[in-house]
């Protein structure tokens, strides 16, 4: 590698560790490294702001902007307040029986929208159910972005890797459903007994409070109903947009601005207060992280680390498959798994072409890419979204409180994930 290839790897470690300690605040250490990275030429403007693999990746920052304002106006319909005790009834009071629920339905709506979108409409409930038990919020939140990501890797649209992969790989919807979805039910199983060691001994069940829960009717949490069917209307509109992507061709970003748009203009809620509710700061640190891993691009440095894993597995299937595997859940997890397969899809798609059109290894880049963004606090889009709703509200959520459980959880997901692809496609 170049001299400035050297020295953009430092600056991107320099960014990372100082997010990671949190010595600065993260979206300071973002926006640093990626000034110093144009100041030093390992990127520029046209490629930091226009490059569809190595710049910002404005699908995703306006995908989040969209869902953003779709919320903030079902906030003001009193839904989440609805659902929250809703929840909290079903599961008697009882905190970890509610974190198994909103972690199951977590992962179902992650798979049929995305992963975002689903934390951004969950995590207002969970911060209303836990103060109404008196339990803390930090591992719900942990929970329910893990369970965004497994469950997003079962569906095309349920994480933006995938995505990307099946238009490389000319993938379609039902090609998903079939070959990750399965394995996906498994580990979401595994994902609650995981549950149950990392928190639920911790969580505290207060016969009081649950029996104060019992007692609330839900039906009153409702403060306009003329808005939430519109609300709703609108969202599930945007919902099925998601859904027949390969038929609508319309990017979901696209998709999240126009029921943004329309909600916006159609109901009485202000613009003031729809706007209000989007998390800046998230949006800006994503601008950020996507310029410095761009940068990486750029002077070949992600390419290198590619090569190298791949050239490591001497060209035999078998080897390749389990290296891809291990390599995409490790490197997700340092950087975005969004920017990662961006990069690493064209290296596939040449190893896919040369064993025989053998699709196994796209779905090895897949489940490594989906489940190594748990391991760490910026691994993937969902964590991200999450940790800044938590400072939002009050209740941070450090980079290393994530990180020791997403360790523990992608290990043991990928470590199951090996035998069922050595299982069904290459024995």
């Amino acid at each position: 590698m170049s001299v400035l290839s050297w020295v953009s790897v430092a600056v991107f470690l320099a960014a990372y560790t100082l997010i990671a300690t949190e010595k600065i605040h993260r979206v300071a250490a973002a926006l640093g490294g990626a000034g110093i990275m144009l100041a030093i030429h390992a990127t520029n403007g046209e490629t930091a702001f226009f490059s569809r693999h190595a710049g910002i990746d404005w699908n995703v920052i306006f995908l989040l902007l969209g869902m953003m304002v779709i919320v903030g106006v079902l906030k003001q319909t009193g839904v989440f307040e609805y659902l929250a005790i809703w929840a909290a009834k079903r599961a008697r009071g009882r905190p970890f029986r509610l974190m198994v629920l909103l972690v199951l339905i977590t992962a179902v709506a992650s798979a049929l929208l995305d992963n975002v979108t689903t934390v951004l409409l969950i995590a207002p409930v969970t911060f209303l159910v836990c103060e109404r038990l008196a339990v803390k919020v930090a591992p719900f939140l942990i929970a329910e972005a893990m369970a965004s990501n497994i469950g997003g890797a079962a569906t095309l649209v349920g994480d933006p890797p995938n995505i990307i992969i099946a238009s490389r790989g000319g993938l379609s919807f039902n090609d998903f459903l079939v070959h990750m979805a399965p394995m996906v039910i498994v580990l979401m199983a595994v994902f609650v007994g995981l549950c149950w060691l990392m928190f639920g001994r911790s969580l505290r069940y207060d016969p009081e409070r649950a029996e104060a829960i019992m007692a609330l009717d839900e039906r009153e949490a409702i403060a306009d109903r003329r808005l939430l069917w519109q609300s709703l209307a609108v969202l599930a509109l945007v919902m099925a947009a998601f859904v027949l992507h390969p038929v609508l061709h319309y990017e979901p970003s696209v998709v999240a601005l126009l029921g943004a748009g329309v909600l916006v203009a159609a109901t009485k809620v202000t613009t003031e207060q729809a706007i209000g509710e989007v998390e800046w700061p998230t949006l800006v640190f994503f601008a950020g992280l996507f310029v410095m891993v761009g940068a990486l691009v750029e002077t070949g440095v992600i390419g290198e680390l590619s090569k190298a894993a791949v050239a490591a597995t001497s060209g035999q299937l078998g080897l390749t498959t389990m290296g891809l595997l291990g390599a995409s859940a490790v490197l997700s997890a340092v950087v975005d798994n969004i920017p990662y397969v961006a990069t690493m899809s064209p290296i596939v798609e040449q190893l896919v072409q040369a064993n025989g059109g053998h699709d196994v290894l796209w779905w090895a880049l897949a489940f490594g890419a989906d489940l190594g963004g748990n391991a760490t606090a910026v691994g993937a889009a969902a964590n991200v979204v999450v940790l800044g709703i938590a400072a939002r509200n009050g209740t941070p959520i450090s980079f290393w409180q994530f990180t020791k459980y997403g360790l523990i959880v992608t290990a043991v997901t990928v470590a199951l994930v090996a035998p069922y692809l050595w299982l069904r496609y290459l024995l």
